[in-house]
This record gives C-alpha cells, sequence and structure tokens, in this order.
C-alpha cells in the first residue's frame, strides 16, 4: 500500500453526507477546519474516509466526545474569515433521517445476536438477566370443555 493510501473501501456517499453534517453541527465549516479539533489526518481533511474511519468517526460525534465550536473559549478578536454558521433545516432533516437509518440497522444487528450472547455481554457489564417465564399454555373459552388445551398446545 502505497503512502497516503486509504486501508478499505471508501465510504458510502450517505456515510460521508452524514459525517458532514455532524461536523457541521460541531461546529465546523468543514473536514479541513475540524482536522486539528477532531484529530483527521490530512487524506481525512481532504474528505476521503474508508467506510471504518467515517464509522467510527460518526460514532464518536453521535456519542459528544469531541467539544463543540460553542464549547471553546471564544477567540481574542473577531475572525472576519469565518462567518457564524447559518443553520440549514435540510442537513438537520438528513441528519435526523440518517441517525434513524444508523438506529434501525443497529436494532436489526442486535435482534441477530443469540439472547445466551447477549445475556452473557450485558453481564460483563455490569447487568442482570434473568430469563422470561414460560407462559401457561391456553385454554379454549366457549363452547365445549372448560379447560381443553388448544390446538398446538402439550395435551
Amino acid at each position: 500500500m502505497a503512502f497516503g493510501q486509504q486501508s478499505g473501501p471508501p465510504a458510502s456517499a450517505k456515510q460521508m453526507k452524514y459525517l458532514l453534517s455532524l461536523v457541521h453541527e460541531a461546529g465546523h465549516d468543514g473536514f479541513r477546519d475540524a482536522r486539528h479539533p477532531l484529530g483527521l489526518t490530512q487524506r481525512q481533511a481532504g474528505g476521503k474516509f474508508t467506510t471504518r474511519e467515517a464509522s467510527e468517526l460518526i460514532d464518536r460525534l453521535v456519542a459528544g466526545e469531541f467539544a463543540t465550536v460553542d464549547d471553546e473559549p471564544p477567540p481574542s478578536g473577531p475572525r472576519p474569515d469565518r462567518p457564524p454558521r447559518a443553520v440549514d433545516l435540510r442537513s438537520d432533516l438528513a441528519a435526523e433521517r440518517a441517525q434513524q437509518r444508523l438506529d434501525d440497522q443497529r436494532a436489526e444487528l442486535i435482534a441477530g445476536v443469540p439472547a445466551d450472547d447477549l445475556a452473557v455481554e450485558l453481564e460483563r457489564r455490569g447487568w442482570t438477566c434473568t430469563p422470561p417465564v414460560e407462559p401457561a399454555p391456553r385454554t379454549r373459552r366457549g363452547p365445549g370443555k372448560p379447560g381443553t388445551p388448544t390446538r398446538g398446545s402439550a395435551s
């Protein structure tokens, strides 16, 4: 692999759009402006991310690991090179949709994890897990003998 080349498939356009909206939410004009505060490489500051790098940065930004520009102390003087950022409602809507898709993907992923493995991981993190209570067999009500088990249950 040559110097400066990315090691993996490039991030998708949707992933990059969502990432850029999060960078804007953090108060930066773009990847170049966010290079040092977010610890990006020169390649990443140019907008080139692998799928894995973009996913990790998205997770860190969503988790609020980085201080926003508003959290930083004000500069000693006015910055004429950087006008105040206007709120773009379209990017906010796009960010909400991207977050919803991300939440749906995570829910789908967690649904595929076997319950025993999930319980072991939760217990490892300090949670307590109790298996569900088996429901009693259903009985048919109405005409017929009371207490007769329904079709498909044990007799």
